[in-house]
């Protein structure tokens, strides 16, 4: 082990290959360039001339005027669906050896997002950038000898057809280099169990044999993980069982609404590095402390446009409307929210995987994840993104001393007819006066947000807060066959959603 951890310093070493000097805006053109090369003579690429966009003296502007945005329903409709078909050659080169199944936060079915071997590469060297990265952070020689715990969904992938299916954590995991297997916990054989709670089981019966050094999953189930070792062992905090315990790789979701919480669970400093994985690909890193922030993968085979986040842009399912501008990365701003397109090589093209994110820096092509287009509550002209949720979630914490690890929301009519946003909170403490977290949350909002203040002088006649054990937001997600793994709780829930929720909290 102490022989693996020596060269991976070593490589280290060699020198950070991600630096604040990387001019991103020439890696996308690279990588734009390379993507419509590669993909000419796919089955898409003729329909859409890329040899003739190419040549053009103009390329990305023709490729905006040519190609209209796509989600997953349309591609899948219009072009991937042949892949299942046994068809080569549609979107990408080949026939992808793998399918990531991501339910998203709203669908029961799943969807089957291809994952190709140029991704797969893709993959690979965006984690060897994170390891290259943590030289940027003030963390011992040793932590390079430690384990790393990673809390994904299972590996045991099934067959169908001529591919292999499963969630990208439990891709990504299954392809593993050989020598870093001996770092990776909890093991090739409790990987492969697919039952969420068996799995967390077999992790707290085997986990004081183990010397974790860093943890990487999704934050919420990464907390009951750790909530199951702990209890399990009949101790006080994660430490007392992995003292080494160093660093803590988030991803999916924003880390904020989460970190007091954590911060509970570990008794001890722990360093928060944010990444961006999604079944379509690794999108960002933190390559750097002292931010929050992620740098932008720039030249790993996505090629990333932006289409500013705003009403008139956005349908009420949250897709994009035909018309909406784009921008390539030359061109974006700071403080303003934009939903992320990508290109990549897996054959995805202008496809929105339903982010919104904002620029922190943009020399250093810096984002921050925002929220989510179906997640943008504008009833009534309220216009409130997650990024302002969570942010006074986070000021609701602070003010009452209790943790909000998840919420939902929905804008309905009252009994009186008119409009109200109900909200319940996964609170720590349930006991507090509904009514006066309510009456703070309002204020919040209103300081937060000069549409949500306008709108609760007209047709926005008040907030309604329940309390209630967090608990139930992840049976929720059990109950939808989304426990572990890649999931993103719904922030915000339609009526017809919300009304089936409600029953499942009464029922609770």
């Amino acid at each position: 082990m102490a022989i693996i951890g020596n060269i991976i310093k070593g490589v280290i070493n060699l020198r950070n290959s991600i630096s604040s000097e990387t001019d991103h805006v020439e890696n996308q053109r690279e990588t734009f360039n390379f993507l419509l090369d590669k993909a000419k003579n796919t089955e898409f690429g003729e329909y859409y001339k890329f040899s003739k966009i190419s040549d053009s003296k103009t390329p990305y502007q023709d490729f905006k005027s040519t190609i209209p945005y796509f989600d997953y329903d349309k591609m899948h409709n219009e072009w991937w669906y042949k892949l299942h078909e046994g068809k080569e050659n549609v979107t990408w080169p080949g026939h992808p050896d793998y399918f990531a199944l991501s339910s998203g936060t709203t669908g029961k079915t799943s969807k089957r997002i291809p994952v190709t071997n140029d991704m797969i590469d893709a993959i690979k060297n965006a984690g060897i950038k994170q390891i290259l990265a943590i030289e940027n952070f003030d963390l011992p020689a040793d932590f390079f000898e430690k384990e790393i715990m990673m809390l994904g969904s299972s590996t045991e992938l099934q067959n169908n057809n001529d591919h292999l299916e499963g969630e990208i954590s439990g891709i990504s995991a299954s392809r593993i280099p050989f020598w870093f297997r001996g770092f990776y916990k909890p093991g090739e054989e409790i990987s492969k169990i697919d039952d969420w709670d068996e799995r967390v089981q077999k992790i707290a019966e085997n986990a004081k044999s183990w010397d974790i050094g860093a943890l990487s999953g999704i934050p919420s189930w990464m907390e009951l993980m750790m909530e199951k070792v702990i209890d399990y062992h009949q101790v006080d905090t994660i430490h007392d069982i992995w003292p080494n315990l160093k660093v803590y790789t988030s991803g999916g979701v924003a880390f904020g609404p989460y970190e007091k919480s954590f911060k509970r669970l570990t008794g001890k400093h722990v360093e928060v590095i944010d990444t961006y994985l999604a079944s379509e690909g690794f999108i960002a890193l933190q390559t750097r402390p002292g931010t929050d922030s992620m740098q932008l993968l720039t030249d790993n085979g996505i090629f990333f446009e932006f289409v500013p986040f705003k009403p008139e842009f956005i349908n009420r399912d949250g897709s994009l409307k035909p018309d909406s501008p784009s921008i390539s990365i030359e061109d974006v701003e700071l403080d303003q929210d934009y939903v992320l397109l990508i290109s990549t090589v897996s054959g995805t093209w202008r496809y929105s995987i339903g982010d919104t994110i904002q620029f922190t820096d943009i020399s250093k092509a810096e984002i921050k994840i925002t929220g989510r287009t179906k997640f943008f509550l504008n009833t009534v002209g309220s216009q409130l993104s997650v990024n302002k949720m969570d942010t006074a979630m986070k000021e609701l914490e602070d003010e009452y001393d209790m943790d909000i690890s998840e919420y939902t929301i929905c804008a309905k009519r009252g009994e009186d007819d008119e409009f109200y946003h109900y909200w319940y909170l996964g609170s720590s403490n349930t006991r507090l006066d509904a009514s006066e977290v309510a009456e703070s949350l309002d204020e919040k909002l209103k300081s937060a947000n000069k549409n949500y203040k306008v709108a609760r002088t007209k047709a926005l006649n008040g907030v309604k807060v329940n309390l209630i054990n967090p608990d139930v937001f992840y049976d929720w997600n059990a109950r939808n066959k989304k426990k572990g793994g890649q999931v993103k709780m719904e922030r915000v829930m339609n009526e017809e959603k919300f009304q089936e929720w409600e029953k499942f909290v009464q029922e609770h």
